[in-house]
């Protein structure tokens, strides 16, 4: 199998973010964002999922987090889309449940081309929930929306939480997707094509 290993920079007047991504690794993370709780998360998805995942950024931070946040998910999102070329013989789709106390997130995926999120569900009134650093939803919300449509990664992500511990309920949402993606972009020994009957996953 051809080793699904990518190297992506992206440097702009607001951010300079170098992204290594290796699909078929074991877990290994070295995260540096300047954003602490998105580092851990990171840490968490890579973990759980498998992924070798190196992210370098620097950001102008001392305006807000948005643009350096917003950028390390399109970045993300280009390696692993780079990283798994035509698609040929893998899974696609994934699904993980993962809970932490009282809370439960519900992630389920689907490596279509078609890159779709709308935000994480079930957090109405969680919504205003920050960290000490001024992370929250919003901004968890921005990464993964960004992520996924740059990857053409159908998101769906429901929250079942009352907890108001922003740090809980991102964590069951990192780990959970980390083990959804995995499942998704498994190779079948089955599937000797691309997994969809148009024959092209764009």
């Amino acid at each position: 199998m051809k080793k699904r290993i990518v190297e992506i920079k992206r440097k702009t007047k607001e951010t300079d973010i170098i992204v290594k991504l290796n699909i078929d690794g074991s877990g290994n993370a070295k995260i540096n964002t300047g954003i602490g709780i998105l580092d851990h998360m990171l840490e968490l998805f890579a973990f759980h999922g498998l992924f070798d995942l190196e992210v370098k950024a620097k950001g102008d931070l001392k305006i807000d987090r948005h643009h350096t946040n917003e950028d390390i998910g399109i970045v993300m999102g280009d390696a692993f889309k780079k990283a798994l070329g035509d698609k040929i013989g893998i899974t696609r789709a994934g699904s993980f449940s993962w809970p932490m106390e009282d809370v439960v997130a519900n992630v389920v995926v689907d490596i279509s081309g078609r890159g779709f999120f709308t935000g994480i569900a079930g957090v109405r009134n969680l919504s205003k929930l920050k960290n000490d650093e001024g992370y929250s939803f919003e901004y968890a919300n921005h990464f993964i929306e960004s992520f996924a449509k740059r990857m053409g990664l159908d998101l769906i992500i429901k929250l079942e939480s009352s907890n108001p511990d922003l740090h809980t309920n991102l964590e069951t949402i990192f780990k959970a997707l980390g083990k959804a993606l995995d499942q998704a972009t498994q190779i079948d020994p089955r599937r000797k094509g691309v997994p969809s009957t148009k024959g092209v996953i764009d």
